[in-house]
């Protein structure tokens, strides 16, 4: 077995910072977790650098923001040919694995028949065993890879054939339910605990822990991605975690009765139908509460599973070496201002994700950081931690090395975050095309936490928040006369950290 340290990457879908019980939640029970961050360091101001599935995916494996790798918004596969941290750890001599969702290619039919993907949905549910899609191998630097594809219970992928040897009666229901998957924010499934989803990502995690240790591998570390397609909508826990929670003893967020209506940006977005159902929706408390117990419920089943995993690491001798890292692709919107779901009105509840990360023999126990991180600086601490040779990093790679903040927490390797958004989505209001590009700048300036968003295409208008002062996000300073300077500086700030990003390939060449 190796002495190198191993890495076990757990990931989930849409899950924001404070929807775990050590984060202060007053409803929502996560044990597994909370000792996990009891053991490690728990971030509270941790940001995604995009609030979409596969931007921000894509910017965990190549360590570039979107605009540089080119994945700007959901429907954009990642080009093979850019570099991964997964193909840097496998030139190192690590053995790559993810088990559950990917997303590094579209799992929705193209918008042209020419648009190929290898992680379509229905390829994998409505073609027979034979003609379903093959994974390549290796898979943006991945040597092994179990995949789910979908949401909810609507889900295929490598899922499909072990839903069809354990219980082959339920494969029709999913196959029915996937062209209807975005029609519903929650329901009930039909499927049991021990069929879902959840279960068996949880099930292959341990079953790959389980071969690591019996030596399968030879002298190989480990690097193994464990991705949970949840609390992603639609959510439909199966019992008993769709009764856990009851809708009606939830907290609703206390800015539940402000309103996004009036904004002159968002607010126009939220009249269309199909942008509400896929993107950006504005609801009802009585749709936010199931909405939440719901979501709950599948974060609960989640956390049982980490807990089978981190007891099975532990029990196969392999905790003492192996790096942990729990996080989120991006967050939600929990009901606040009506709205749930993601989209364009940056909110915290979005843009900031959890993030616990425990290292044998660096981090100690039960410690908590206000430093600001982001998503991009996951890749290149990974690799600074696990002493890989930077001759193998992928070129150019642009976050800030998280290292000094997991020995002491009250270190600081930045003073802001980036977030990026363009989101492009096919005729949608009035037979048009929605583009929309976002930039969100978190900055710390004179002792406060502020956050400042513009709108492509919107010349005198911006959202300028103090997140300190303002932690529900109402008050809007931008036309504030008092805070004119303050929109300057942090204007000037944003405009520098957008030139400092933009890429510096190819390379030029020598005169001669």
């Amino acid at each position: 077995m190796s002495e190198k340290m191993n890495v076990l990457f757990i990931i989930t879908d849409q899950q924001r910072a404070d929807h775990l019980s050590c984060a202060g939640n007053p409803d929502l029970k996560t044990p597994n977790l909370d000792a996990l961050a009891n053991d490690g360091i728990r971030f509270t101001n941790c940001f995604c650098s995009n609030p979409m599935c596969m931007p921000n995916r894509s910017t965990f494996f190549t360590g570039l923001y979107p605009s540089l790798h080119g994945v700007r918004c959901n429907g954009i596969n990642l080009n093979p040919e850019i570099p991964t941290i997964t193909d840097t750890l496998h030139k190192a001599g690590y053995h790559n694995v993810s088990i559950g969702k990917v997303h590094l290619n579209w799992s929705a039919k193209g918008y042209t028949r020419k648009d190929k993907s290898v992680e379509t949905l229905t390829d994998w549910l409505f073609r027979p065993k034979k003609k379903r899609p093959k994974i390549p191998i290796p898979y943006y630097g991945l040597d092994e890879v179990e995949i789910t594809i979908g949401h909810g219970d609507a889900v295929g992928g490598d899922y499909t054939d072990w839903i069809e040897e354990k219980a082959p009666q339920m494969l029709s229901e999913l196959i029915e339910r996937a062209p209807k998957l975005f029609e519903k924010l929650y329901y009930d499934t039909t499927l049991p605990e021990d069929l879902y989803q959840t279960t068996y990502i949880t099930e292959r995690t341990i079953a790959f822990l389980e071969r690591f240790a019996e030596g399968k591998y030879e002298n190989q570390p480990f690097f193994m991605q464990c991705s949970y397609p949840d609390p992603h909508h639609p959510v439909c826990p199966p019992s008993p975690y769709n009764e856990m929670y009851k809708p009606e003893e939830l907290t609703l967020p206390p800015q539940f009765k402000e309103s996004f209506d009036e904004h002159p940006l968002v607010g126009p977005f939220l009249k269309d139908p199909v942008f509400s159902r896929l993107v950006l929706r504005k609801s009802t408390e009585e749709e936010v509460r199931k909405f939440l117990a719901y979501t709950y419920g599948s974060l609960t089943m989640i956390d049982h599973g980490v807990g089978l995993i981190l007891s099975a690491l532990k029990s196969l001798g392999l905790e003492k070496n192996t790096m942990v890292i729990f996080t989120s692709d991006h967050g939600d919107l929990g009901g606040e201002y009506k709205l749930l779901l993601k989209g364009p009105a940056h909110s915290r509840g979005l843009l900031n994700i959890p993030l616990i990360w425990k290292v044998p023999g660096i981090t100690k126990k039960n410690t908590i950081t206000n430093s600001l991180v982001s998503t991009i600086d996951y890749p290149i601490t990974i690799l600074k931690l696990l002493d890989i040779d930077p001759k193998l990093y992928p070129p150019e790679m642009q976050g800030y090395d998280l290292s000094p903040i997991l020995i002491n927490p009250e270190e600081k390797v930045r003073d802001h975050v980036l977030i990026e958004e363009d989101e492009e989505l096919p005729r949608m209001i009035k037979g048009k095309d929605i583009k929309i590009r976002v930039r969100t700048l978190i900055q710390e300036y004179n002792d406060s936490l502020y956050k400042i968003s513009l709108w492509q295409g919107n010349d005198d208008y911006g959202d300028l928040i103090n997140l300190n002062e303002d932690p529900l996000e109402i008050n809007n300073l931008w036309h504030d006369n008092n805070s004119k300077n303050l929109r300057f500086e942090l204007l000037n700030k944003l405009f520098h950290e957008v030139l400092k990003l933009q890429s510096n390939l190819p390379k030029k060449q020598a005169l001669t």
